[in-house]
């Protein structure tokens, strides 16, 4: 019973952090969100890290592995669509003719 009540526990925390993220980036003024961009891909890459760590460690479970496979294909593809997006928005700003 304590571990539905752990795994309830964990569900609650990501929902609400999922929540107070997406109204945190919603109002986030257009001219922050190149910074900000470049913040979450730092975190992803540090999630990255992470994901890798316990994909790899010796221990692992077959779910943890799995989980920690799903980490860093998730965290890979934030990483590559933030750059992809930072330099969309700062071709934005480029003069023509330079």
């Amino acid at each position: 019973m304590a571990n539905g009540t752990v795994i309830t526990d964990y569900l609650l925390v990501f929902m609400l952090a999922a929540f107070l993220g997406f109204q945190l980036i919603k109002r986030v003024s257009p001219l922050l969100h190149s910074p900000l961009m470049s913040l979450t891909n730092a975190i992803a890459a540090v999630a990255i890290v992470g994901a890798i760590t316990v994909t790899g460690e010796a221990g692992a479970t077959p779910l943890a592995r799995i989980l920690g496979f799903v980490a860093v294909t998730a965290a890979t593809i934030n990483l590559v669509s933030g750059f992809l997006i930072t330099d969309r928005m700062l071709k934005m700003f480029k003069r023509k003719g330079h």
